[in-house]
């Protein structure tokens, strides 16, 4: 007898919480200590429980995802401030160029234009700027895409064009991220603030340390990229290795970028038949 048969001999959690709501209206079952735990929301939100919520934040997005037979993606991130051209297009500041290289490049990784042996997602923090080119380049071609928002203190809807169905919130940035990475191929970054700045510290650390393979970090812009960060002083202060500085790769275009992921993934799905 397999487990989906033993369990069917008892009554399924959502057939209790029925049978919970039709129990007569008396103070003790008033309380909130009747309550079906996996119900309470009261109770689960108390501190003890944050082991639980964790758990519950990792489960529900990876089941869903499996449900939907995602096995590999892209990490597109940037800036939420980030916006795309005017209409009259006379906006050629290059913020609205970086979000336009965005939804090109998610388009290239929806349509896997070249012959990529994967078949690639685009997933995105969910919100405005880079996030939604992300997102909009694979609306664009009818392909699907992921977001995974978070709670904030200012109000952030999740961008149109993200699937709704592939449409997640956090509270946890920890877990957040992981699901950023438990399935990437690669990494691209445009320009963009402190978020930006911590995915890709956050996966150059994972790389460097060996706690995922090495994926392709691509940074879009490399004028941009180094007028910020020098960290040529880092390796010559022996703060990280000289190799070190190969775990990042800069490109200047959509179409450079794909062509780097595409190869990855080529190359990698080579050396693991």
């Amino acid at each position: 007898m397999n487990a989906d048969k033993r369990r069917s001999a008892f009554p399924s959690a959502s057939e209790d919480e029925q049978r919970a709501r039709r129990t007569p209206d008396t103070p003790q079952t008033r309380s909130p200590a009747y309550r079906l735990a996996f119900t309470d929301l009261d109770f689960l939100k108390r501190d003890a429980l944050r082991p639980t919520r964790l758990q519950l934040e990792l489960m529900k997005p990876e089941l869903l995802l499996q449900e939907h037979g995602v096995d590999a993606t892209v990490v597109i991130f940037g800036s939420a401030r980030s916006q795309r051209f005017a209409k009259d297009g006379s906006n050629d500041d290059l913020c609205g160029r970086d979000y336009e290289a965005a939804r090109a490049l998610a388009r290239l990784i929806s349509q896997a234009e070249g012959g990529c042996p994967e078949k690639l997602m685009v997933v995105t923090g969910g919100g405005p700027g880079i996030m939604e080119a992300g997102n909009r380049g694979a609306h664009d071609v009818g392909a699907e895409s992921i977001g995974l928002n978070i709670v904030l203190p200012h109000e952030q809807a999740p961008n149109p064009y993200i699937t709704p169905e592939l449409c997640f919130q956090f509270h946890y940035f920890a877990l957040r991220k992981m699901h950023f990475l438990m399935r990437a191929r690669a990494l691209v970054c445009f320009p963009g603030g402190f978020g930006t700045m911590d995915e890709l510290f956050e996966t150059l650390t994972l790389i460097q340390t060996g706690k995922i393979d090495p994926i392709p970090v691509l940074l879009y812009r490399k004028e941009w990229w180094d007028s910020i960060l020098n960290l040529q002083v880092m390796a010559d202060a022996g703060m990280i290795a000289h190799k070190d500085l190969d775990l990042i790769q800069y490109v200047e275009s959509a179409e450079e970028a794909w062509e780097t992921i595409r190869d990855y993934c080529k190359s990698t799905c080579a050396n693991h038949k």
